[in-house]
């Protein structure tokens, strides 16, 4: 149980905050999901996660399997369930290897990887346990991304990160019958 109201239906919203809600929902495809039923009780945090979710998740040059490769490693490194659960379906239909997800899920070795889905993950992995990477883990990144993409995949983990800590702290819970954190 959420420790704050989760405000994803547009009937449970207060009319201080209908407004809000209709611009986040706007922003996100019309839906307001994940972290975002906190995230309403701040309109103005919520209004500029939004923004930020919008260019990280649908209008950078990321492509879908890199994008949803660091989402379900972020996820699974901060022991997110809510968000592994939503991510490592979107990591499939973006054509992630089982082999990547398997890793992912169970913190394995990365040898059995293709080499662009390892380097995303020990990127992501180095980032978030010691908030710092190798020189051979950015140069790996930077050459199959580009300055531009390794800047935006570092704020596409970050603001998976500030998500994660959003569904963590305030105990948001996977749907019933959801895919489990491994």
């Amino acid at each position: 149980m959420p420790r704050l109201p989760n405000l994803t239906s547009r009937d449970e919203v207060p009319a201080e905050l209908a407004e809000t809600y209709d611009r986040v929902a706007e922003l996100r495809g019309g839906q307001v999901s994940g972290p975002f039923g906190i995230l309403i009780h701040s309109p103005e945090l919520a209004l500029r996660a939004a923004q930020l979710s919008r260019y990280v998740r649908w209008e950078s040059d990321l492509t879908p399997g890199q994008r949803e490769t660091a989402i379900i490693t972020a996820a699974r490194e901060l022991d997110a369930g809510l968000m592994w659960n939503a991510h490592v379906k979107l990591a499939r239909e973006g054509g992630v290897s089982e082999a990547a997800i398997e890793a992912i899920g169970q913190r394995t070795a990365l040898d059995a990887l293709e080499p662009g889905e390892a380097a995303i993950v020990r990127y992501v992995r180095e980032l978030m346990q010691g908030n710092r990477v190798s020189d051979e883990s950015f140069e790996a990144l930077r050459a199959l991304l580009g300055d531009q993409g390794i800047v935006d995949l570092t704020g596409l983990v970050g603001y998976y990160a500030f998500v994660g800590f959003t569904l963590n702290a305030f105990e948001v819970p996977p749907p019933a019958g959801a895919e489990p954190l491994p």
